[in-house]
């Protein structure tokens, strides 16, 4: 029976090769040992003998589950109730004594233990660290926990005397064991996109044998395959409708919640769901090829790459490391050197400093942020290639259309029927006389018939006039439909009445047939590219948000002007080729604004690359541009502003997780060190790992609002 191994199977991953990853970052993957980039973490070996058994997932692999820190963190606790119980510090507070014969040494050995249990974790991921020569949080937590370890063991054992710390090393390893645990699994929830993708896929296809079908894995399925989706079920790979007609719902990939009809030719994407009629589908991408493995590997590039503000944060990570190297000498220099501190007091002084500038928080602070934003771009049908792209969206002053594709669907529709008579039976004739044609303006004809539901009047005979038109017999007259060519031909004249408004509509480029019956010319049919129903909406959401909105198309100027007055938009530049679209971002960058293209990502790259944005939209089977930073999947021009406002909400989200982090760190180190000494008020390291671990869950809280943020 197929199972979720067959939906990786049909859907590779390009991280399925790795043999690396981080236990907290799961998204980061090397074929090499190391330190995570993320968090300096030790990158654990995953088991991979080429089975599809022991293939790489997102969640079912050793080192990889927050499952496990779960289970060290309860453990490590259960190992600290006694180390605390039999603490005489602990039992001095509450004015209670546990104590019997051999009892001290009791923290001892559950101390020990939780050293080498809970707190190899960060001894590991420290040796690779320093052997990286990049110090960073990892080391300064084993260095805490190893101080304590070392100075309390040596009075357990005698050979000093003071006061030991294992219940101070005990809670430490026990609540960053916690707080890891928290920011793992946070960062799991984050990370679901991946999974929920995976299960878009069914387990089977019916496969079209002859008469009859026959299940198969959705692995088995061949390029060319004929294959039947009932009702409801999920499409299993990219095709194309060989028969049937249903209505789609793509939601789940798009963001666009009205489901889409499909007809014969019309495309299909893997995972989609099928409305109440059946379609025969040909199989024409299969595995990597597929519109669904090529979103999950653009959510994936997007989780493993940084933004300008997780690169800030990174080197605040590790301008803090050495301050709070230099912090803990400085500590046991100023109180070594200038008072008579006892040598307990002073190391316990430098514990505490090292336990509470660990940037912990710091390197949550981001990371957690652009993994759930990355997430809800996902599911609003916005795929985020680049997150310099996404930041880079706050700050855009101007965007910039493409037309034909973007703002208008790039196919030709009716627009107006222009006739003294009736218009639903100038439609009816001329749907009649073009029903067999695959022209465009044919075809565009008999769809606005279909959609205004208006059945084609019977005809025989249809011929098409080359270059002219189309002709049919419709009762006992023949119909004719075509252009002025075909006027002259037949040398008729236009009422003055239609004169007038066909030649309004050419002037704005658009194109006009006349329908003819007999000698008398009964009407006109005005055809244009079809403006996108979400266009005019989008523009005037972009003019709300204050933001400057051009367009730039090859078209005549006619057509240029004609769409932007309908669209709102003041600014457009005509006839412009593909090659110097990119010149036209540069021309509006003139002035220091910065520019969002949104184009087709083909022959728009090159304007897509120049602009600070590129955006591609209209990318549903064809997710793999390079040249845009963000794709929008259901060529829904408002996808626009939904990435200007999760940009927005993305960054203040960092800045303000930055801001608790560092300032946190700035106020907690001095009373660490003890400055706080002479009034009374001592930092323990015990409740510097609480404090420390407090901060970690507040940013983790905070980046989780950002779900709240409506887009």
């Amino acid at each position: 029976m197929p199972n979720h191994h067959d939906h990786m199977a049909a859907v590779k991953t390009a991280d399925t090769q790795m043999t690396y990853t981080c236990p907290m970052h799961p998204e980061i993957h090397q074929s090499q040992s190391g330190m995570c980039p993320e968090c300096g973490m030790a990158l654990v070996r995953v088991k991979d003998n080429g089975s599809d058994n022991d293939q790489p997932s997102h969640d079912k692999h050793a080192g990889h589950s927050p499952n496990v820190f779960k289970k060290k963190f309860w453990l490590s606790l259960v190992l600290t109730i006694p180390v605390l119980l039999f603490s005489s510090t602990v039992q001095g507070w509450f004015g209670v004594n546990f104590s019997f014969a051999g009892s001290e040494y009791i923290p001892a050995v559950f101390g020990i233990i939780l050293f080498w249990y809970g707190g190899l974790v960060f001894l590991k991921s420290a040796k690779i660290e320093i052997a990286g020569r990049q110090p960073g949080m990892m080391a300064l937590i084993s260095m805490a926990i190893s101080v304590a370890f070392a100075y309390s063991l040596a009075i357990t054992l005698r050979l000093v005397s003071g006061m030991d710390f294992w219940w101070e090393l005990a809670t430490l390893i026990t609540i960053m064991l916690l707080g890891h645990w928290l920011e793992m699994a946070s960062v799991k929830r984050a990370q679901g996109a991946l999974n929920e993708l995976a299960k878009l896929l069914p387990d089977e296809a019916e496969l079209v044998a002859g008469d009859t079908t026959k299940k198969i894995a959705v692995s088995e399925l061949k390029i060319g395959d004929i294959i039947l989706v009932r009702p409801g079920a999920k499409v299993p790979a990219d095709g194309e409708v060989t028969k049937g007609v249903s209505d789609v719902n793509e939601s789940m990939l798009t963001g666009e919640s009205k489901a889409v009809r499909k007809t014969p030719k019309s495309q299909l994407i893997a995972g989609t769901i099928n409305g109440m009629s059946a379609l025969t589908v040909r199989i024409d991408k299969i595995g990597d090829d597929t519109a669904l493995a090529g979103i999950m590997k653009l959510v994936a590039d997007a989780q493993s790459t940084k933004s300008k503000t997780q690169i800030l944060a990174d080197r605040a990570a590790s301008y803090l490391t050495f301050i709070a190297l230099g912090a803990a000498i400085a500590t046991w220099l100023g109180w070594g050197l200038f008072t008579n501190a006892s040598f307990g007091f002073i190391l316990a002084r430098i514990v505490t400093v090292l336990i509470i500038a660990c940037p912990h928080a710091l390197g949550l602070a981001v990371p957690l942020v652009t993994s759930i934003s990355t997430t809800m771009a996902s599911k609003n049908g916005l795929l985020v290639k680049q997150r310099l792209a996404l930041e880079a969206a706050r700050n855009v002053d101007v965007v910039l259309f493409d037309k034909t594709g973007t703002l208008t669907k790039g196919e030709q529709g009716v627009i107006d029927i222009i006739t003294d008579g009736d218009q639903v039976e100038l439609l009816s004739l001329a749907a009649a006389v073009e029903y067999d044609s695959e022209h465009p303006i044919a075809r565009a004809i008999v769809t606005s018939a279909k959609q205004k539901n208006i059945t084609p009047a019977s005809s025989k005979g249809s011929s098409a006039l080359a270059g002219r038109g189309a002709r049919a017999t419709i009762g006992d007259s023949v119909v004719y439909v075509g252009g002025p060519s075909l006027l002259r031909e037949l040398q008729l004249n236009l009422p003055e009445s239609i004169v007038q408004s066909t030649e309004k509509a050419s002037k704005n480029g658009s194109t006009v047939v006349y329908v003819i019956k007999g000698t008398a010319v009964l009407g006109a049919i005005v055809l244009a590219d079809v403006i996108r129903e979400e266009s005019k909406e989008a523009v005037a959401i972009l003019h709300g948000m204050g933001k400057r909105v051009a367009m730039l198309t090859g078209d005549a100027e006619g057509v240029a002007a004609w769409v932007a007055k309908e669209l709102g938009i003041k600014e457009y530049f005509a006839e412009i080729l593909p090659e110097n679209k990119a010149a036209i971002v540069k021309k509006l960058q003139a002035d220091g604004s910065r520019v969002a293209m949104v184009g087709d990502g083909v022959n728009d790259a090159p304007a897509l690359t120049q602009a600070e944005v590129g955006i591609a939209i209209g990318a549903g089977t064809d997710v793999a541009i390079e040249s845009a930073g963000i794709v929008l999947m259901g060529s829904d021009p408002r996808g626009v502003a939904k990435t200007i406002t999760l940009s927005k909400a993305t960054y203040r989200k960092m800045i303000q997780n930055l801001v608790w982090a560092t300032g946190y760190n700035v106020f907690a180190i001095p009373l660490a060190a003890g400055v706080t000494y002479s009034l009374g008020f001592v930092l323990s390291p015990a409740l510097g790992a609480v404090l420390m671990s407090l901060s970690t869950i507040i940013v983790a809280a905070n980046a989780q609002l950002l779900h709240r943020v409506k887009i």
